[in-house]
Formats: structure tokens, sequence, C-alpha cells
């Protein structure tokens, strides 16, 4: 028996998502399903990506939540699971796009699943982005995130960007608010998942990512993650290749090493990676090295 209601949430955080809501509307429409999509604005300061997304709210089935406030990248997710209105819920990132016809109808065919992981594929035009750190880091790593390396590590490999959930398990175990910025949020998430006994099915039905920031804002993204990391090193342990890495290194000597170099290297370090040709072996010492010394 396949899935004939669904709703379909996608938080936003200064994001246009207009195309996306649109696509899915009609997948949606020509499946015939019962469904709703809400996007719920996590208080945008971008008033012209709020005008556009407003759009959205004319639309049958579909609306557009504007949360005056900033409430973290976990609580947005709570809140519209809690909003939502039938028993499956399709969560979806502001800054993916639509990459096949038949996504809305793989998922609809998953009922018996608990939870679904589609998976992300990395667009974009190589020799434009050549120089973007980002674009750059994902498409390396776009190998080690196959669909079935994912369904070999089920809970180690979940990512938020593509999923598919029961919404009585989602507010039985819900993302941990205390994660308001960037990073990790959806790991603990996958961990706790595994404590809970609710097992992830890993399928080839990925949402396109093509939106990558400028080398600078990727640069800052990332160590708010690292200082995210950080904080919740403890809850993390065993879920992050740094923290991993980190604790894999017995010799306390090593470790002053490596904060030394930073201290000493760090910011000609992010000097390259902000610049026109980053270098992604850089990019990981400078993780390291910056973990290292918060």
């Amino acid at each position: 028996m396949a899935i004939n209601a669904l709703s379909i949430l996608i938080p936003t955080y200064n994001d246009e998502c207009v195309m996306l809501v649109d696509d899915l509307r009609q997948q949606a429409e020509q499946a015939g399903i019962v469904f709703e999509i809400l996007v719920g604005d996590d208080g945008s300061t971008d008033t012209n990506v709020i005008e556009k997304n407003r759009k959205i709210g004319h639309w049958s089935h579909c609306h557009y939540l504007i949360q005056i406030q900033n409430i973290g990248r976990a609580a947005i997710r709570n809140f519209l699971a809690k909003e939502a209105h039938y028993d499956w819920l399709l969560f979806i990132d502001s800054d993916m796009s639509m990459v096949r016809d038949n996504y809305l109808s793989t998922y609809l065919a998953m009922e018996g699943a608990d939870v679904v992981d589609g998976g992300v594929t990395i667009g974009g035009d190589p020799e434009a982005l050549r120089g973007n750190l980002r674009y750059r880091y994902e498409k390396a790593s776009e190998q080690e995130h196959t669909t079935e390396i994912r369904q070999k590590h089920p809970y180690h490999d979940f990512h938020t960007a593509n999923f598919l959930i029961r919404r009585d398990l989602m507010l039985a175990h819900p993302f941990d608010e205390r994660f308001r910025y960037y990073g990790y949020e959806d790991v603990l998430f996958g961990k706790q998942l595994r404590q809970n006994k609710i097992y992830i099915t890993h399928i080839d039905n990925p949402l396109g990512f093509s939106i990558f920031e400028e080398n600078t804002q990727f640069i800052l993204k990332t160590e708010e993650g690292l200082q995210t990391l950080h904080r919740f090193q403890s809850d993390l342990r065993g879920y992050s290749r740094l923290l991993t890495l980190v604790e894999g290194i017995h010799l306390p000597v090593i470790l002053s090493l490596i904060r030394c170099w930073h201290k000493l290297f760090g910011q000609w370090e992010r000097k390259n990676l902000c610049g026109p040709h980053p270098s992604l072996r850089l990019f990981k010492l400078y993780k390291l090295g910056y973990y290292l010394n918060i």
C-alpha cells in the first residue's frame, strides 16, 4: 500500500525556494495524493527573498510560515513537524533542487519503512566553479555518500536535506533544540534514531545541490560548525570523523604541534581557502587546527 497523504516540510533561512516548491507541487498533483507544503522561514533577514517566497502562500495546499525571530535549525524542523497534518513527513532543505520527475512517486511507494534518506547529487558547472571551495569539497566527497555506502553506515551517514519519516516517530524523537547554529543537528538525530532502534533505509532518490556560497562565507560556516562540534563533542563521539581523528592522536606532543602550526600559519591557510585557488588538503588541515584551538 502506497503513501496517499504527505506533508512536505521545507525549513528556510534567506533562501528563495519558489521553484523548488512549484516542482514539488506539480509532482504531488500529478500523483493524485492529499498533500501540503509548509515552508518555515526561520527569521530571514533578506527582505527580497521574503517577498519572493511570499508567492508560495498564494498556491493551493502551500503555506509560507514566517518566524519573527530565528529559533534555530533544530527548532524550525520540530515546529514544522508539529504544524503538519498528515502521517508522513518529507523534509527538504530549501537550497535543494529537483532532478527527477519520479522523485515524489519513489517516496510514495516506500510505506513500510520508518525513515528513508534519498541522498543528494552535486550539480553545477565544474569549469565555472573550479575556484569554489564548497563545490570542490562537496564534489570530492560525493563518492563517499553513494546509496551503497550510506546503507552500510545508515546512522553515521544520515542527512536532513532530503528524508522521509513517519510523523509519530518525528514527534516522539524530535531534533535536539540545543543545536541552534550551523552543523551536526542531523548527526545527533541519526544517533538518536539508532539508540531508539529506528531503522533508516537509504535509497537512490536524490535532490540536487548546486547553490554554493562564496569561499569566505563557507569558511565562516565551517568555523561555526566546528564550534558546534566542540560544544557537543561528548554527544557526537563516534559520529564525527574529525572527533575520531583527534581522539586517535594519543601523543600530546603531536596535538601541541598541530595547535602551534595553526597559530602560526592558520591565517595564511585561511587566506588561501578564501581566495580563488583553494586547496582541499589545506582545508582539512585548517579544520583540524581550528578545532584544536577552540
